[in-house]
């Protein structure tokens, strides 16, 4: 096989792939299909960005097939070409205008990331702090007196206002449909804000490598209209996390000896909140545990028994001694709380 055929097959194969790889993003995380303000802006950009580096490939390649066709060394001529060099106008020329496309690139950027970081000047804006840990975030709503974990509910239209911050190390704050990413830095308040135009539940994610289960580092943000985002609030408001049968009283005492210290639970006559773990007020309502396993019977035992097999590194100890009896209890109790 010639030089030329083999490098045409080794460019066709690496096409091939590319193509089939175009079909592997997850499409809850695409930033091509903004549904919030902050994202539209985003992809404003992206877009922008994108039209100018295909522009500058576009002009280099030409110019690049142009000299190999125009100056390619033809039978019988071996003349050396005219030797050009020193030209004022061309330095001049490939100088001027990259400067050119950097302003036209710089403008939008410098504006896009100062709106996205002014705090809302909307009365009515809501207002969110956003604590991330190793592996979970905390979701406070201090005008509510609110405080979960996990799981951000929002309501569609209005301008939510974040304050963002890391209880250990560098985390980053992302909702690709909604918009972002911001860095949250131990001792350092950072603030943006998202808004939802549709209804729905958008992935999350820790962008910044944070340590062993930093892929697994996941949130979800639900959108709802005002009317269900109120009795969201009302329900954590006044939530509903105190025994109804034996079987819950008996997992309660099963949580009070093992899980008090770490976790809170509003609305429960237990001595102690814990701030280390995830508040887990109305985790029964939630759409995953930890964040990354559906919200189920099954899964609730397997998180308890093996944290460390789903999420390495994971502060939460395995409860894997528990007796089944206790098991069953402490998951009844858990999955009453709403």
């Amino acid at each position: 096989m010639s030089r030329g055929k083999r490098l045409a097959l080794l460019l066709s194969t690496f096409a091939i792939f590319a193509l089939m790889l175009t079909g592997c993003q997850e499409p809850a995380k695409s930033v091509f299909d903004p549904k919030g303000t902050a994202g539209e802006m985003n992809l404003d950009l992206i877009m922008t960005a994108i039209y100018i580096m295909t522009f500058v490939c576009a002009v280099v390649m030409i110019i690049f097939v142009y000299v190999l066709i125009r100056y390619r060394q033809k039978p019988g001529d071996n003349s050396i070409p005219k030797q050009v060099e020193g030209s004022m106008k061309l330095e001049m020329l490939w100088i001027i205008i990259p400067i050119i496309l950097l302003a036209i690139l710089a403008v939008p950027t410098l504006s896009t990331t100062f709106s996205l970081a002014e705090t809302p000047n909307e009365k009515d804006a809501l207002k969110v702090k956003v604590t991330a840990h190793q592996y979970w975030w905390e979701f406070e709503y201090p005008e509510l007196g609110i405080k979960t974990a996990q799981e951000l509910h929002i309501p569609v239209g209005k301008k939510v206002h974040f304050e963002l911050t890391s209880d250990d190390v560098v985390h980053s704050f992302w909702v690709p449909e909604l918009g972002g990413k911001q860095d949250l830095t131990p001792g350092q308040t950072n603030t943006m804000w998202l808004d939802a135009k549709e209804p729905g539940v958008y992935a999350g994610r820790c962008a910044e490598l944070c340590g062993a289960s930093h892929a697994l580092m996941n949130f979800e943000v639900v959108a709802q209209e005002q009317e269900k985002f109120d009795q969201w609030v009302a329900k954590r408001q006044k939530p509903s996390s105190e025994p109804q049968t034996a079987e819950q009283e008996a997992g309660k005492k099963v949580f009070s000896q093992n899980c008090m210290s770490c976790h809170a639970i509003d609305g429960t006559k237990l001595k102690t909140k814990g701030d280390k773990a995830p508040n887990l007020t109305g985790i029964s309502e939630r759409n995953k545990i930890a964040g990354l396993l559906e919200n189920n019977d099954k899964n609730m035992e397997k998180w308890l028994k093996h944290p460390d097999q789903i999420k390495p590194g994971t502060y939460m100890p395995s409860f894997d001694f528990l007796n089944k009896k206790d098991m069953n209890n402490l998951k009844a109790y858990l999955e009453s709380l709403e």
